[in-house]
């Protein structure tokens, strides 16, 4: 089980889902290579491109984003994506642990419309998850 007591997640949660800061994403790590609990690690207002950029290869890592897209010219809906990461380089034993570490995260990180399972950068490329969204929105009005 998977430790998620350190309170500057459950505010970070918050102020990435908040309408009233620029913030909008929050990333989650391990403590160490052998520890379960988790920590936040870092936040940002540059979306997935500058996660993307923060990640490391050799670690499993929880993170959330508000993303934002417009489905014609008149409107713009917020969702909010949870990504589970696991770098190529990251250590079999931990690997073997995020499903279940991932449930106690969901527990934390609660509201969000879809979960991407991260391996590479490549994978929270904007348009895929923008178009997951979509989907999973309901109203799309442009035939997806």
């Amino acid at each position: 089980m998977a430790e998620l007591s350190d309170p500057k997640i459950a505010e970070a949660y918050e102020d990435v889902r908040s309408d009233k800061t620029d913030t909008n994403w929050l990333l989650i790590d391990y403590e160490s290579d052998r520890s379960e609990r988790l920590q936040l690690t870092q936040t940002g207002t540059g979306g997935l491109t500058e996660l993307r950029e923060v990640l490391d290869d050799s670690k499993a890592s929880y993170a959330y984003v508000r993303v934002q897209y417009s489905n014609d010219k008149e409107s713009t809906r917020e969702k909010f994506v949870l990504i589970v990461w696991i770098g190529s380089q990251c250590k079999v034993m931990r690997k073997a642990k995020i499903s279940v570490h991932a449930a106690d995260v969901k527990a934390v990180l609660r509201v969000y419309s879809i979960e991407v399972a991260a391996r590479e950068k490549d994978d929270m490329n904007e348009e895929p998850i923008i178009l997951r969204l979509r989907k999973a929105g309901g109203a799309s009005y442009d035939g997806i």
